[in-house]
Order: C-alpha cells, then structure tokens, then sequence
C-alpha cells in the first residue's frame, strides 16, 4: 500500500525543479520584484513551472512573492525559476514603485489647512 500524499506536499522534489540549482543566475530579485511575461516568445521547451509562471505574469506584473505562492514553491526555487526565464528573455522585471514622500512640509500644511476649512 503507497502512503498517503499529505495536501499541499508536492510530488516532484524542489532539486529537481530547479536541475538541482539552488542558487539563481543573478542576485537582484527581490520579493517585492515585479515580473512581467514578454508575450511573443514560444514556451516550448521550458518546464511545466517555468510556463505555469509565465502564464501567472501575463495578464500582468506579478510581484515575486505572489508568483512562488500561486506556485505553491520556496521562494528560492521561485527564484532561480525567474532567473532562467530573464536569461532567456521571458521575463522582464521592474523594481516596485516607491512609496511616496513628501518633501515639503509646507504643501502638507496646505492641504491640511484645506481640508479643515472644507469641513
């Protein structure tokens, strides 16, 4: 009798995933890292992750948290996944937007005094 898979436990080993890789090609991911799938490049060849990934970024960026959760992998592996698909053209990334700081307290005050005097 074969034991009993438990949920969420994968079926093939992250080593093989990743040809046994454990580190990625480039060090500049980050998790907050956008992604974006180009869209005319074929994904035959590539491995049924690598064209699950690139079909999660397609209808836009994904960040690379959200793809290795959608993936239900490490990120690591996520990330050495990612990497591949950079070298060959697939993926394309984008540092998030910064948040927005203000560099004038004075126009802060402005809209606040705006504010009150609306309400």
């Amino acid at each position: 009798m074969t034991p009993r898979r438990r949920p969420g436990e994968r079926l093939v080993r992250s080593y093989v995933v990743t040809d046994g890789r454990s580190h990625p090609s480039r060090n500049t991911l980050d998790l907050v890292t956008l992604l974006i799938a180009a869209d005319d490049l074929p994904l035959a060849g590539q491995s049924p992750e690598k064209r699950r990934l690139m079909e999660l970024c397609r209808p836009g960026a994904l960040s690379v948290a959200e793809v290795a959760g959608h993936l239900e992998l490490p990120v690591s592996v996520t990330k050495v996944l990612i990497a591949d698909l950079i070298d060959s053209g697939h993926i394309v990334t984008r540092a998030p937007i910064p948040s927005a700081r203000p560099s004038d307290t004075r126009i802060l005050q402005e809209v606040l005094d705006g504010l009150r005097a609306r309400l």
